[in-house]
């Protein structure tokens, strides 16, 4: 048993290890045993938390209380938190479907919008250039 072990569950289980796990007893009497100097400190403070514990006042709840919890499990679901559950799922659906069909089109009609059939060709950048410095005389105007 390891001293982080030893420490899990002296946590969890309190300060008498006669209450642990039958099978971490024996091996946590012998880390006690070899190591008092760590472990009796996590002994010690888990018997000081079981004491509270135990000293702690117990109440129960009152029974009209008990009644009141009781009652407000046993309450029938409205009839209309179904139907608007799946009204719900049906937009989901609907959103999803629309976005399917988007990305569809977008792939089929794509291609077809960008092919080389639709785009001008491209100009001669020299007679662009060409074209920015005429005078406006040369290209009759004015």
């Amino acid at each position: 048993m390891t001293p982080d072990r030893f420490e899990k569950l002296s946590l969890a289980f309190g300060g008498e290890i006669e209450r642990w796990p039958a099978n971490e007893r024996e091996a946590a009497r012998h880390l006690l045993a070899a190591q008092p100097a760590l472990t009796e400190p996590l002994i010690d403070e888990a018997r000081r938390l079981d004491r509270t514990l135990n000293d702690a006042p117990s109440t129960r709840p009152s029974h009209a209380l008990v009644s009141r919890i009781v009652q407000a499990g046993l309450r029938p679901r409205a009839p209309w938190a179904v139907s608007r559950w799946l009204a719900g799922l049906g937009l989901a659906t609907g959103l999803a479907g629309a976005a399917a069909a988007g990305v569809a089109a977008g792939l089929l009609v794509g291609p077809v919008a960008l092919s080389a059939s639709h785009v001008a060709p491209a100009a001669d950048p020299g007679e662009e250039a060409a074209m920015l410095l005429r005078e406006p005389s040369d290209l009759g105007e004015g």
